[in-house]
């Protein structure tokens, strides 16, 4: 059996043979430009021809003849994925399309240079979750593409645009601070790729525990085992003092934790309370419900897409929301 030979691409070379008209005319109908005086009947000719043949416009051209991508390349580090970030994006890639913009997700692993995308794709921003490396920076900028935006907390960095994960820390103590919890004990993430979100998240709970006089967050790490989770709670029933209360590094490990609390036979919130952070999809529906805090992902991707937008512009983020404003607390029957 001979091999297939692949499809080849249709091109405005077969349009304008097709419609018996030059590419340069071909190329003015498509494209709308202005000023060019063609016939109705022939821009009729070579659109009905562009539709039965199947040609679609190259986004390199686009790029080349506008001198401008549609494209905003959005840089993930190396973590684990999950309901936050999965519909962070997605909220994101329809703000986008409403403003004529293409979102491409580019997950960096291996330690590829983020340049090298450029050989491949011309992208008009690119915004990251953490900070890119100067030399990528200084590429990109070189190349006209607008670099924006960093997740992390660094109050240098321009166009930061998420909630500050100190802040989320500080959220959940305060929470359990005010329904008469004194000795509070945290449950750290062990996936070494979320690290630096688990220390700044605790260092909000540590900074709030002590400006109310309060002794500093027991903490234990938890594994995505029920044995790992239940050898914690036993972990915070046992210090003298005691922990009545847990703040949870992502409703992930809350839910562990609510499980361990459970096969323990005892119950949240009378025996050990629990607050979780993200509020995903199955935060409701845990016994008992989850207290968590909601990111308000649909609120950060209008003000991200607003980001991207205004420095494009080259104007600023003024009136967006930030900060606290993209945080609350959800409130349900864990705590």
């Amino acid at each position: 059996m001979r091999p297939s030979t692949p499809t080849r691409s249709v091109t405005s070379t077969d349009v304008a043979r097709d419609s018996g008209v030059s590419r340069t005319t071909v190329s003015y109908v498509l494209n709308d430009t202005p000023g060019v005086t063609i016939s109705d009947q022939t821009r009729a000719r070579v659109r009905a021809s562009a539709e039965r043949l199947g040609y679609t416009p190259s986004a390199a051209a686009r790029t080349l003849r506008t001198g401008r991508s549609d494209l905003v390349l959005y840089v993930l580090p190396d973590w684990p994925l999950g309901p936050a970030v999965d519909s962070l994006l997605d909220h994101l890639a329809g703000e986008l399309a409403e403003r004529g913009l293409s979102l491409l997700v580019h997950h960096q692993r291996g330690g590829r240079p983020l340049t090298d995308l450029l050989r491949v794709v011309t992208p008009r921003a690119v915004v990251g979750f953490t900070a890119f490396a100067t030399a990528d920076r200084d590429a990109l900028r070189r190349a006209g593409v607008q670099v924006l935006g960093t997740l992390l907390d660094d109050p240098g960095a321009a166009g930061l645009f998420t909630a500050s994960q100190r802040s989320i820390g500080r959220l959940q103590a305060r929470h359990l601070r005010e329904h008469g919890h004194r000795v509070i004990g945290y449950a750290a993430a062990t996936d070494p790729r979320v690290a630096h979100f688990v220390e700044l998240r605790l260092e909000g709970v540590r900074a709030e525990c002590a400006e109310a006089g309060l002794a500093a967050p027991q903490v234990i790490s938890v594994d995505p085992s029920l044995e790992s989770a239940v050898a914690a709670v036993r972990g915070w029933r046992s210090a003298d003092p005691a922990a009545t209360a847990v703040a949870a590094y992502n409703d992930d490990v809350a839910i562990a934790v609510l499980a361990a609390v459970r096969a323990e036979g005892l119950q949240a919130p009378r025996d050990l309370a629990v607050i979780g952070v993200d509020d995903g999809p199955a935060a409701p529906f845990t016994v008992p419900p989850l207290t968590t805090v909601s990111q308000a992902l649909e609120v950060q991707a209008r003000h991200l897409a607003g980001v991207v937008v205004e420095g494009l512009r080259g104007g600023d983020e003024e009136g967006l929301p930030t900060g606290d404003d993209l945080i609350e607390v959800v409130a349900r029957d864990s705590v």
